[in-house]
């Protein structure tokens, strides 16, 4: 889908889209016109799926809904020659093999080799033939199974038991940095901020930062030129990280829009979401607040295809509005920057701390992690 859909519109394109909404129950009867009961359903779904609700049927909102129109059985699912297979139904089987123990990494809804790899083994251990295809008979088999096994979350207790053998040393950690791009707003207000040189820098000074404490830092971008989303994903996912944070400036056509947000990978709809990931947003989002003068706009699960098709915890931070008077000014001066960056290097640190060696929210220095022994 090249253009967007909004209220006022009708067709073809309507009625698809619409009875999508009646199927998850959305919306009562299809429709081709696109109305205000379709623009609340749209806004429903978009708030359900973690994306912004706009109420607008743009690229990626058409993309989910085509998504979630699968449930699991509509169709045989397998890697083909082609594009990689999307929906709900992917993200259901993931979950359950899952359940059942089956590895297939991190649940973002794609059939790829890992959870092919998932399917195969659970086909062997049911006594079926192993070709990697989610057909009839390994739903069967799969729901026959998936009855008589219960207990916890094993993706969250595998990323936790993964994240705690790491230990709590820099040294040896890999931590990608994706400034965002952006560009220069043009409002009354900016204080003459713009976005891509503003997170650039504050990508270089925490590069600088964790580099000084052992660690290794890509950034996906160079001051000059950011490649698209899909390949700064498709790096980050090729050096293999502990962490990725994305930094951000947001914008609104409201001025009064203000404050520091931080965003994990989760989704409500399917009750998933990154232990790492919440647990990083919510120490880095206390730790910028206690240390800037940033409004405190809370810690939000979404799944934009940044959190989604990342391999490793992903936190992205929107460091204010750039619309907003204040929050501008306060991006422009450096001693907010450089109390961003030791926010973040110290969220970091207490990352990998036991809840023993941790300390308070805003009390701890970069100075004290050699003193505390974190650092050779």
């Amino acid at each position: 889908m090249s253009t967007e859909l909004v209220r006022g519109d009708r067709g073809d394109s309507v009625l698809l889209v619409t009875n999508t909404l009646v199927r998850l129950g959305l919306l009562n009867i299809a429709t081709e016109n696109f109305d205000e009961k379709v623009e609340e359903a749209i806004k429903a779904f978009q708030q359900g799926r973690g994306i912004t609700a706009t109420g607008i049927i743009n690229p990626v909102t058409a993309r989910m809904l085509e998504e979630a129109r699968w449930k699991l059985g509509d169709r045989v699912l397998s890697i083909s020659t082609g594009a990689l297979m999307h929906g709900d139904d992917v993200t259901s089987l993931q979950t359950r093999l899952i359940e059942m123990g089956f590895n297939c990494g991190k649940i973002d809804g794609i059939y790829g080799v890992s959870t092919e790899s998932a399917v195969k083994e659970f086909q062997k251990s049911a006594g079926l033939p192993v070709d990697g295809k989610f057909g009839p008979a390994t739903l069967i088999a799969l729901m026959r199974l998936v009855k008589t096994v219960s207990g916890g979350a094993p993706a969250q207790l595998r990323e936790h038991t993964y994240h705690a053998q790491r230990g709590p040393a820099l040294a040896n950690k890999v931590i990608v940095l994706d400034p965002s791009w952006g560009g220069e707003f043009t409002g009354e207000v900016g204080f003459g901020v713009i976005e891509s040189e503003t997170m650039f820098d504050i990508a270089q000074r925490l590069e600088g930062r964790l580099i000084a404490l052992g660690v290794s830092v890509y950034l996906t971008r160079s001051a000059k030129n950011s490649p698209l989303e899909n390949q700064r994903i498709q790096f980050t996912n090729s050096v293999n990280p502990d962490l990725v944070i994305a930094l951000k400036v947001d914008k609104y056509k409201n001025e009064k829009a203000n404050g520091v947000a931080t965003y994990y990978y989760g989704s409500t709809t399917h009750g998933i979401h990154s232990v790492i990931g919440e647990k990083f947003a919510n120490l880095v989002q206390r730790e910028i607040c206690a240390r800037t003068e940033f409004q405190n706009c809370r810690t939000h699960p979404k799944s934009w295809d940044l959190l989604r098709l990342i391999k490793a915890p992903v936190v992205r931070i929107d460091f204010g509005y750039l619309s907003n008077p204040k929050d501008a000014k306060l991006l422009a001066e450096l001693k907010t920057r450089e109390q961003i960056v030791e926010s973040i290097v110290i969220a970091i640190q207490r990352l990998y701390l036991s809840a023993e060696e941790d300390a308070k929210t805003g009390t701890l220095r970069i100075s004290d992690l050699r003193r505390a022994g974190i650092r050779k």
